[in-house]
């Protein structure tokens, strides 16, 4: 079971080395990143954008292209577009965003022709490592899927578990959070918790543990567990793998503050395409970025292997 992202990477040690390709290469931190991911040994790239620039950023940051392939186009949609179609076409196993646009980013993700879409929703896991927590904590969803139905809960806990296992969490502890812990049918988020956990109980939702509704507080903190009544016979005691939020304004914002409050590490990745999507912000941190090509990586495996 990885704890950090230093398990992450030791996970990979033992697999054949991805190939990714990135969507118009030509920015400084992405190229960074791509820089580090191999060598670190997690993935080789293709660079796809503007050769000329792609090769000036390469130079002021030191970074050697003889070893890359380039495709160079300037127009910046079908650099996107010829990017998306090396994965689709499975010349490459790992889809990456450089510097364009999310709106356009996504629109070659979900081209009928060459993108990736497997015709469910899409949505968005994001991996933590904080410190004083043994384990990693995955997050869902902050970032893309506004009002989740019950339906779309139930594809995202099945896309987040996956991501999980890949990392090596065999049997996740989902928790779909609530500002309560008990069933309030004027709190149409806690029916739906429960009803989560009802599906997972009789096998609909597979491969982990669900129980909800739950408080933050007896998600993430056995203490607190032990000052509320009957906390401790749940199915989770402040031991959950993985947070799914009721909506993206609890999730995002979660997100935003555990970010800026503490010294953390988090990668990302889109979830729902035929193969792993990172889709990180132009603020992201080269380590971000590594770490997110990192989590891509492990899930890639696995979908090579056909676990997932």
């Amino acid at each position: 079971m990885s704890k950090n992202f230093d398990d992450i990477l030791s996970k990979l040690k033992t697999a054949d080395m991805k190939k990714m390709s990135v969507a118009v290469a030509q920015d400084s931190p992405v190229l960074e990143a791509v820089k580090v991911a191999k060598e670190r040994g997690i993935v080789d790239s293709i660079l796809v954008g503007d050769k000329e620039r792609i090769e000036e950023i390469a130079k002021e940051i030191g970074m050697d292209l003889s070893d890359y392939e380039i495709i160079d186009e300037k127009d910046t949609t079908q650099a996107a577009r010829k990017a998306v179609a090396l994965v689709h076409e499975g010349k490459a196993d790992i889809y990456m965003k450089g510097a364009l646009e999310t709106k356009d980013f996504l629109k070659s993700v979900l081209d009928k022709e060459v993108g990736l879409r497997t015709g469910k929703p899409l949505s968005h896991v994001c991996v933590f490592e904080i410190p004083g927590m043994n384990r990693l904590l995955f997050l869902t969803d902050v970032a893309f899927m506004p009002y989740p139905t019950l339906e779309d809960k139930k594809v995202i806990i099945d896309y987040t578990v996956e991501v999980a296992r890949a990392c090596g969490v065999e049997c996740p502890k989902v928790a779909p959070l609530a500002a309560v812990e008990v069933v309030n049918p004027k709190m149409p988020v806690t029916v739906e918790a429960a009803e989560l956990t009802r599906l997972n109980e009789e096998g609909e939702i597979k491969n982990c543990i669900v129980d909800g509704p739950l408080s933050m507080d007896l998600a993430i903190d056995p203490e607190a567990a032990k000052h509320k009544k009957g906390a401790l016979d749940r199915k989770i005691v402040g031991d959950a793998d993985i947070l799914l939020f009721p909506d993206i304004h609890a999730g995002n914002m979660v997100y935003k503050t555990i970010v800026r409050l503490a010294t953390v590490k988090n990668g990302n990745i889109l979830t729902g395409t035929k193969a792993p999507v990172i889709l990180t912000s132009r603020s992201d941190s080269v380590e971000i970025k590594v770490n997110s090509i990192a989590l891509a990586a492990v899930v890639a495996e696995d979908k090579k292997k056909g676990i997932l």
